[in-house]
């Protein structure tokens, strides 16, 4: 149209305006900003700069690298570690241990002799050497009054992989399996051993490791009708005991690390015990499954299988010898009835700690604060069945108690039995070192569910826990501080809060007081 050609230069011109207007107003004001924050000027009209960190206190705990690694740099874990005074403070001599060990390897290698030249095996068979740099020897080694390793221990990693990666060369029924085997009072069992199924497996450095195998997935949870004696052994809670205790700096938890073992090489193949391999089987599903056998009990539906071979299983590093470091096995002042009915004394009576402070050795030292760290550690896994606690014989009185057996925990994330808090909220004492950590894990700085997720991500087996159990351990840590903080309010914090050493002071922005 013709008219369309005279307006033309009118349009343009009015497009020109309008682009510059947008110019002027609203790109040419960004640019000036994006110059202002390179030239010295107002702080707050900078940009920021991404290769400078934060400030602490501006910056988020996930912004900010490992939890995991702050928590152990913290003051509180860098506290130095009481040393060994003396010979009577170190589990094991050296000396009498390599002597000790190579003895039971000599033997070990000429009744393995024996047994080869009996099935007639032609195949070469290297004969095991007792290496003085050995990882569970040098676990063995570090054993003290203070704890089963010390924190800086470079042997407790190297012991962790060794498991994870050497050869088993012999599997076997633990001691228990075989006293079941030989003497079986059905009348003082509730459930089949076969449930409780585990194996000792000696690897090619002679170290050996309690493996249990997997038993249960790790979504599913303990119904709210099983009897905590009923209740299946879960691997999984094996290893997130082992790294909860760590972080809670207890080391009382033998090394434990999960791993995936071949059931046929790593068992079957290995394995010297006949009754051990006469309950190998494969299943209609064409997996290698196998069971424990007692006179009462043998059924497959007890079995655990591979996949066909492969089944997951958890590894606890053995601890010494026990004609090398005898220890005593004491039953739980708070031991639960294990019977469908009955109740015993402490879960009817409020005051039964005052009847324990009178008897020995609860009298006097430091035995029953160390029932009451256990209990604290029992009730953030939800573990209900220590009924025995065990100690080194050499240690006396004072001796820290070893926190064996905690496949019973993490069964149920969605109920908190508080009545595994019964030492703590009957006696209202703790340890001060203990309720420093407890209010340092509850800091959202570290935060005890972030740091166990990231400690159990280094586990082979990972994700060991699902993510509802590692909240739960949150939602118990504050239960314990409110306890605690009811005990002082009711009692006061001198009378509470037992003063366990003097060297430790953390600034009060670490810390988390109790409130009732």
């Amino acid at each position: 149209m013709p008219w369309i050609r005279r307006d033309r230069p009118l349009i343009l011109l009015l497009l020109g305006a309008l682009l510059s207007a947008d110019l002027y107003f609203h790109l040419w004001p960004e640019v000036r900003r994006q110059l202002a924050g390179a030239a010295p000027g107002c702080p707050c009209l900078r940009a920021p700069r991404p290769a400078l960190p934060p400030s602490p206190a501006a910056a988020s705990p996930s912004a900010r690298g490992s939890k995991l690694r702050r928590l152990f740099a913290h003051p509180l874990y860098r506290a130095p570690e009481q040393p060994p005074r003396g010979p009577e403070e170190t589990l094991l001599s050296r000396q009498e241990a390599v002597r000790y060990y190579r003895r039971k390897m000599v033997r070990w290698n000429r009744r393995h002799k024996l047994y080869r030249e009996e099935l007639n095996l032609t195949s070469p068979d290297s004969l095991l050497q007792l290496g003085r740099e050995a990882s569970w020897l040098q676990f063995h080694l570090g054993i003290t009054r203070y704890g089963l390793y010390p924190r800086s221990s470079p042997a407790t990693n190297k012991l962790l992989h060794d498991m994870q990666d050497f050869n088993t060369v012999s599997a076997d029924y633990s001691q228990d399996e075989k006293a079941l085997l030989g003497a079986c009072d059905c009348t003082q069992i509730v459930k089949p051993s076969g449930v409780h199924l585990k194996l000792v497996l000696r690897f090619q450095d002679f170290g050996k490791a309690m493996f249990k195998p997997m038993r249960q997935e790790r979504e599913e949870e303990t119904p709210e009708d099983c009897f905590y004696f009923t209740d299946f052994q879960r691997h999984n809670a094996e290893i997130a005991a082992f790294h909860l205790d760590r972080i809670l700096d207890f080391r009382r938890v033998p090394p434990t690390i999960g791993r995936l073992i071949n059931v046929t090489k790593d068992i079957l193949e290995v394995t010297k015990n006949e009754i051990l391999r006469s309950v190998f089987f494969v299943s209609p599903a064409s997996n290698v499954c196998f069971f424990a056998k007692c006179p009462y009990m043998c059924k497959t539906e007890y079995a655990v299988c591979g996949n066909p071979h492969l089944l997951e299983g958890s590894l606890s590093a053995f601890l010494p010898s026990l004609n090398l470091a005898p220890r005593l096995s004491i039953p739980n002042p708070w031991i639960r009835s294990y019977s469908f009915a009955g109740k015993e004394e402490w879960e009817v009576n409020p005051l039964y700690c005052n009847t324990v402070r009178e008897i020995y050795p609860y009298n006097s030292g430091n035995r029953l604060l160390n029932i009451i760290d256990m209990a604290i550690f029992d009730f953030l896994i939800g573990n209900m069945d220590r009924h025995h606690y065990e100690m080194f014989t050499k240690f006396g009185d004072e001796g820290f108690l070893i926190h064996l057996d905690n496949a019973r925990g993490f069964g149920r994330h969605s109920h908190d039995e508080t009545s595994i808090l019964a030492p703590l909220s009957q006696c209202c004492i703790i340890k001060r070192t203990t309720l420093l950590h407890l209010q340092l894990l509850a800091l959202p700085e570290y935060r005890l569910s972030d740091v166990m997720r990231e400690s159990l991500l280094l586990d082979h087996l990972a994700p060991v826990l699902t993510e509802p159990h590692l909240l739960a351990l949150d939602r118990r840590l504050w239960l314990i501080l409110k306890t605690v903080g009811k005990c002082i309010d009711a009692h006061g914090e001198d009378k509470v809060v037992a003063n366990d050493t003097k060297q430790l002071e953390v600034p009060l922005f670490d810390r988390v007081m109790p409130t009732s």
